[in-house]
């Protein structure tokens, strides 16, 4: 792992860590390394449960980015998940190992409900990043969790936390971007919140339904 992080800090830069800052993208221990650099390290390491571990373990972001690349989906555990969840100190880190590892795991469907009522906050955003990485990643799976799954929006929709709320938005739409059946069943929660007296709930409905109801979306599900 040594050999990984002094790869790292070689590729990394002033100029990087402070275009992160502008969109808030901040952590203890950051090098500024691009996203496609980790990437292609991820794929010329290949996967490797333990070195995942340790690389978790080391705090740089960089190498926390890592893990999702070099993680093995099947042998990641509930209780792993948890725990690198409650590290998560921005959004990048969160929506990163939800979008391209945590989706993955045979434990996501159960983190998305456990983590949708936490008082953390990147916590609470992850369950909505991961439900949008299953809708857009899971092409096969049954419409049945996605439905269930709109009462967890429903109930954290009045969470006006910045990242919470852009989570249960995007979501929502991507629920309602897998097929007919769900664009429907989103546009009925979208108009639902978007009526609300609260100004969060109200938002979300607005942000989800200028998305779902776009030309080109509606083209799909009408040829």
């Amino acid at each position: 792992m040594p050999a990984i992080l002094a790869f790292l800090r070689g590729r990394g830069s002033k100029k990087n860590v402070d275009g992160m800052a502008r969109y808030a993208i901040v952590a203890p221990k950051v090098f500024g390394v691009s996203v496609g650099d980790i990437r292609s390290l991820g794929k010329e390491i290949g996967r490797d449960h333990d070195l995942a571990l340790a690389l978790w373990k080391s705090g740089w972001y960089e190498a926390r980015m890592l893990t999702a690349f070099v993680d093995e989906p099947e042998r990641v555990t509930p209780a792993q998940m948890d725990r690198w969840t409650k590290d998560f100190d921005n959004w990048a880190i969160c929506d990163h190992l939800c979008f391209h590892l945590y989706d993955r795991t045979p434990h996501a469907w159960a983190k998305v409900k456990k983590w949708s009522t936490s008082r953390e906050e990147f916590v609470k955003r992850a369950s909505f990043a991961l439900l949008a990485g299953l809708a857009l990643h899971d092409k096969q799976g049954p419409d049945a969790p996605f439905i269930k799954s709109l009462q967890l929006i429903e109930r954290a929709s009045t969470d006006d936390r910045n990242f919470v709320k852009k989570g249960v938005s995007w979501a929502l739409r991507s629920i309602g971007h897998r097929n007919l059946a769900l664009h429907t069943a989103a546009v009925k929660t979208a108009t639902k919140l978007a009526a609300s007296s609260d100004k969060t709930a109200a938002w979300i409905g607005r942000d989800t339904l200028g998305d779902l109801r776009r030309p080109a979306v509606l083209k799909r599900f009408t040829r």
